[in-house]
């Protein structure tokens, strides 16, 4: 069985609403995280305009379930404004529920042409990773803050600790421009030093402008 996440990036207060529908649809249900958006234009992002507060919602579907709460998502919301959120899903090959390991084969496209790149790092810097992105060819991105403690018993993931101090920076690219968006990123002073944090890219299955074509 395979799994895929789905990932919506709404407006804040609208994350329940995607969540409703995606229960709606055959879901089990999903997570909401909070979020800020960074407008595509630096003009406008360094006059502090270009921040909005964004809800990001994580759904975990199985392949037989994952069109239908994506297209569910997107009828909800075929009434809101233009461009008024993300919605995209990307491959899960292995999905830990206590007493169930999954490991899935994952079918590979030919075309694959977006790619979800995802920087983790302290705090404070998401937008340094986020200028160097556009200027690499990127437009906009999402930029999650991180909760929790740093305590040792924590969670980790990938290997960090999830604590305030740290953001995590999500930014949909074009195939063709991923490895300079990546590379650009890799290449800034704030991640330079060990741990001071982590970058990776999935490959996007499905994307969608949501609101009014």
């Amino acid at each position: 069985m395979n799994f895929h996440l789905i990932i919506c990036i709404v407006p804040h207060n609208k994350g329940e609403l995607i969540t409703r529908t995606a229960v709606e649809a055959g879901s089990t249900g999903g997570t909401v995280l909070m979020g800020r958006g960074i407008s595509p234009n630096s003009f406008i992002t360094a006059l502090g305009l270009g921040d909005t507060s964004k809800d990001i919602v994580y759904i975990l579907a199985q392949d037989e379930q994952k069109d239908k709460i994506i297209n569910s998502i997107k009828n909800a919301l075929e009434t809101e404004k233009q461009n008024f959120g993300q919605i995209l899903s990307v491959n899960v090959n292995k999905f830990l529920k206590p007493g169930i390991l999954n490991e899935g084969e994952i079918k590979m496209s030919e075309n694959k042409s977006l790619e979800l790149i995802t920087v983790i790092l302290n705090k404070g810097y998401a937008d340094d990773a986020m200028s160097a992105a556009r200027k690499a060819g990127a437009g906009g991105g999402t930029v999650i803050n991180a909760r929790g403690t740093a305590r040792e018993e924590d969670a980790k993931f990938f290997g960090m600790q999830i604590v305030p101090e740290k953001e995590m920076l999500l930014i949909v690219v074009d195939t063709q421009k991923k490895d300079e968006v990546f590379n650009a990123i890799k290449s800034l002073p704030c991640l330079s030093e060990p741990g001071s944090g982590i970058a990776f890219c999935s490959e996007v299955n499905d994307f969608a402008l949501l609101g009014k074509n």
